[in-house]
C-alpha cells in the first residue's frame, strides 16, 4: 500500500484534532461533574470573651464601740463602794456593823465597776461608710465561625465571618468563603 503526501497530512491533521477534542471532551467532562456546592457538616461559634473590670460600691452600717472616758471604770467602782458601804452599815451592830459596812463597800465597788463596763461594751456608735471594690464583668461576643463542608467526599474546615446556609458555593473546585452580590439581594 503506497501512501502519498497528502493522505499522510491528512492523517497526521486528524489525528491532531482527534487528540484536541478528546481533550475538550475531558476538560467539559469534568466541568460538568465538578461540584458546584460543598454540603455543611457542622458549624461552630467561634466566641471571644472580654473582660472588663469596674468598679462596685455599696454602703454599709458598720458599729463601733464609743469612746470610753473613764478607762478604769473609777466612777463605777466609788457609786458601787459607797452605795455597798451603806447598805452594809444598815446591816448588825458594832464591829460587826463595821465589819458589814468594809464588806459592802467591797462588794458595791466590785458590782459598780462590772456594771459600768457592761454599760461601755453596749454603748455603740452606728456609722454608715461607702465600700468599694473590683468586679471583672465577662462579656462574649461571635467573632466568626468554623464551618465543617463535605466536597468530593472529604471534609474541610473554613472560618467564615457569617453563618452560612446547608451548602457553600464551590468554584473552580475550592469553597466560596465570601459572599458575593447576588448572595446578598435575597
Amino acid at each position: 500500500m503506497v501512501m502519498d503526501k497528502s493522505m499522510v497530512k491528512g492523517i497526521a491533521v486528524g489525528g491532531i484534532a482527534m487528540v484536541v477534542l478528546g481533550a475538550g471532551a475531558v476538560t467539559g467532562y469534568k466541568t460538568i461533574t465538578t461540584p458546584k456546592f460543598a454540603d455543611v457538616v457542622a458549624v461552630k461559634d467561634v466566641v471571644q470573651t472580654t473582660v472588663t473590670p469596674r468598679e462596685s460600691c455599696e454602703d454599709v452600717q458598720v458599729q463601733r464601740q464609743a469612746p470610753v472616758k473613764d478607762e478604769h471604770r473609777i466612777a463605777g467602782s466609788v457609786v458601787g463602794g459607797v452605795a455597798g458601804g451603806l447598805l452594809g452599815s444598815t446591816v448588825g451592830g458594832g464591829k460587826g456593823k463595821t465589819l458589814a459596812t468594809v464588806a459592802g463597800a467591797a462588794a458595791g465597788g466590785y458590782a459598780g465597776n462590772r456594771i459600768q463596763k457592761n454599760m461601755q461594751e453596749k454603748d455603740v456608735t452606728t456609722t454608715t461608710e461607702r465600700r468599694c471594690k473590683t468586679v471583672n464583668e465577662k462579656s462574649q461576643k461571635v467573632v466568626g465561625y468554623d464551618v465543617t463542608y463535605r466536597l468530593d467526599g472529604k471534609n474541610g474546615v473554613v472560618r467564615m465571618s457569617s453563618k452560612p446556609g446547608d451548602k457553600l458555593p464551590v468554584k473552580g473546585g475550592q469553597v466560596v468563603t465570601t459572599p458575593t452580590s447576588s448572595d446578598n439581594k435575597s
